[in-house]
């Protein structure tokens, strides 16, 4: 009866050894090396990634409806998370998270930079769930940025690095693995369908919309968009492939610009592939041809750093554009316009301004082409445009033209070679002509 007795005080003794031991290595250590001991794979993580992630915060108006069905509008804070994507502070966010926003405010960890940015909207696709944003950064400040990785690689039950700020607690970090791949998932708010997500257990709560998912290598492989409201542990993240992609189709695209230079480059290359007639370009001396090397003194290695680049570029800026022309390089001086003036110089020949008479907004033609589509029917400088009717597809109905900003979306959504019947009052005088746009 004494041997299981023995052994039960031999295991006692056994489970209390590693204590000792542990204070034993401890005392032989340097404050260094204890602090190093304590690195793990994961705080290198954070500690490399999340001066790029910042909290977002807006103020929105919310719309709804009282009992009696009128619409009734109130203001509404909100907030979110997100990554600097380059250092001129360029930020990755979810939609949903600037949806409404009459004002965005963007901070960083405490640390890291103390002052707070207003950011504007560049650009967004509701569909993707996706929008970019710029901070303002008058003093040319360079941001800390996220590693990019892939998701072409990504292997179930691979430890995650989640970092956000889920009901405002900055900075949160939350850890898991890769729970499940090419996930189909539909969101009740915002009504969103999502195919191909990665899933996760890493800890992510309302506030992480935005923020980034990183592998243990420090690299970003998504961003975290939606939880699972319904069960424990489960949330999503939108592959960074995926971001990549939307970024360069729709987010990075031309539409995005808001200032217009007057020329183009190729899909593939920053190099020249049009020159519009007359533009500011034109008037400079780029050629097609061109290749891009640097805007405003700043390198463009790529399609993207071009794109990148681009967006900067603000309406009635005096904009260095530097080429290289064969072996040599050159540097040319222009001024932009805004895309307005741009995209109707493009496709009519034109570029109006607003005019009023009487309570009625109209526009009126203040610049004409030479040669455009416009100078061949006879319009000029004066002419106040009062309507235009496509002859054909999906918008062939008389449109009345208040707005410059309306009138060029309206042309921006015509086909080129879009015959296009136009109103215009010349003094006292009702003209009607048909053009066709560029």
């Amino acid at each position: 009866m004494m041997q299981p007795l023995f052994f039960l005080s031999a295991l006692t003794a056994a489970a209390q050894d590693p204590i000792p031991e542990l204070e034993e290595v401890l005392r032989r250590l340097t404050p260094e090396e204890r602090v190093t001991r304590r690195v793990t794979p994961e705080s290198m993580v954070v500690k490399h990634a999340s001066p790029a992630v910042v909290f977002i915060e807006t103020d929105q108006i919310v719309e709804s409806r009282d009992f009696f069905g009128r619409l009734m509008r109130r203001e509404a804070s909100g907030s979110g998370s997100g990554f600097v994507l380059n250092e001129e502070g360029f930020i990755v966010t979810n939609n949903h998270v600037i949806s409404n926003a009459q004002g965005i405010q963007v901070s960083f960890a405490a640390g890291v930079d103390e002052a707070k940015y207003t950011a504007d909207v560049v650009s967004t696709v509701p569909e993707e769930d996706l929008a970019l944003l710029k901070l303002r950064n008058p003093e040319g400040k360079a941001f800390p940025t996220v590693p990019m990785g892939t998701s072409s690689d990504l292997m179930i039950g691979e430890k995650v690095v989640a970092i956000g700020n889920p009901y405002g607690h900055t900075h949160t970090v939350s850890t898991g693995i890769i729970s499940g791949l090419h996930r189909n998932v539909q969101i009740a708010n915002p009504r969103l369908t999502f195919n191909d997500l990665i899933q996760t257990d890493a800890s992510i709560n309302f506030g992480n919309s935005g923020g980034p998912l990183m592998n243990i290598n420090g690299e970003l492989i998504g961003i975290n968009t939606a939880v699972n409201s319904q069960a424990e542990n489960i949330g999503f993240a939108i592959p960074v492939d995926r971001v990549m992609l939307v970024l360069k189709e729709q987010l990075l695209k031309p539409d995005a610009y808001n200032a217009w230079l007057g020329f183009s480059v190729l899909d593939d290359s920053p190099e020249v592939g049009a020159v519009s007639p007359h533009s500011p370009a034109s008037e400079a001396g780029l050629r097609p041809g061109d290749v891009v090397i640097a805007i405003n003194g700043q390198e463009v290695q790529d399609m993207n750093s071009f794109r990148f680049q681009r967006l900067e570029v603000q309406a009635g800026q005096d904009v260095q554009v530097t080429v290289r022309r064969g072996r040599k390089e050159r540097e040319f001086s222009l001024r932009s316009w805004d895309w307005v003036d741009g995209l109707l110089y493009e496709d009519l020949g034109l570029t109006v301004e607003r005019y009023v008479a009487g309570r009625r907004p109209y526009v009126q033609i203040n610049r004409v082409r030479p040669d455009g589509p416009a100078d061949q029917i006879g319009l000029a400088p004066g002419d106040i445009v009062d309507g235009v009717k496509p002859t054909e597809g999906r918008l062939s109905r008389a449109w009345r033209v208040f707005e410059r900003d309306s009138f060029a979306s309206l042309i921006q959504a015509l086909e080129p070679g879009t015959a296009l019947e136009i109103d215009v009052y010349r003094d006292t005088e009702r003209l009607r002509g048909t053009l066709v746009t560029d």
